[in-house]
């Protein structure tokens, strides 16, 4: 008895000097809101506050036409303790920058709580006829945020419709193709669809995460599947 008494102190004391750690918050000088999401991320039946930022920092790479500004987007993952909001996580890798790719003023980007787990939606022009959008779902577990779904389609406005999935948790994989075309005369290749399980060999980090940086081999076919 005595020993357990002891062992939830310890945990008590932990968890305080875990709280003491987080930062207060403040929205940084030039920075300007541009989303915000609530909702209960480490079900301890207290939701947290998601804030998205443009903020004044210039881009560290730029994908699209020369003259128009490019700046880094931020994303806060803020706990509210004693009416004051806390840093608990800050991320700057996931999201776009404000001038990414080919029509910078018609991307979208969502960020909502759905059943216990942040989910990132990002859509963009890569150039006047190719759209691309991901999403990313991160669950909060052992202690950190990990990656545990992606949703990954890319699409031609003629030519193709390609979708990618991934649910790291099973480790079930779904590649899709489907060809068009706008010409009624071309010749299409097989549409191509695909579902098998790859073992990864572990869950990655949210904060360890950068898009197209991970890849593996598609059974059957002579390609990786990079996310």
């Amino acid at each position: 008895m005595m020993k357990s008494v002891i062992h939830f102190l310890i945990f008590l004391s932990v968890t305080s000097l875990s709280a003491q750690k987080l930062k207060n918050f403040s929205v940084p000088k030039g920075y300007t809101q541009i989303a915000e999401a609530k909702g209960d991320l480490d079900k301890d039946g207290k939701d947290e506050t998601i804030l998205v930022f443009n903020t004044n920092i210039k881009a560290s790479y730029k994908q699209n036409p020369e003259g128009i500004s490019d700046y880094k987007r931020v994303f806060y993952i803020l706990k509210k303790e004693n009416s004051s909001l806390k840093v608990w996580k800050e991320n700057s890798d996931i999201i776009f920058s404000s001038g990414f790719g080919f029509y910078p003023s018609d991307n979208t980007l969502t960020i909502n709580i759905k059943n216990n787990c942040l989910v990132i939606e990002q859509l963009f022009f890569t150039n006047s006829r190719h759209t691309q959008q991901y999403k990313h779902t991160f669950r909060f577990q052992n202690g950190d945020f990990y990656l545990i779904g992606l949703y990954d389609h890319f699409e031609d406005t003629c030519d193709f419709s390609f979708t990618n999935e991934i649910n790291f948790s099973t480790g079930q994989v779904i590649v899709d193709r489907e060809y068009s075309s706008c010409d009624d005369h071309t010749k299409l290749p097989e549409n191509l669809h695909k579902e098998f399980t790859h073992k990864f060999p572990a869950l990655i980090k949210m904060n360890d995460f950068f898009i197209g940086d991970h890849n593996f081999k598609i059974p059957g076919l002579k390609e990786d599947f990079a996310f």
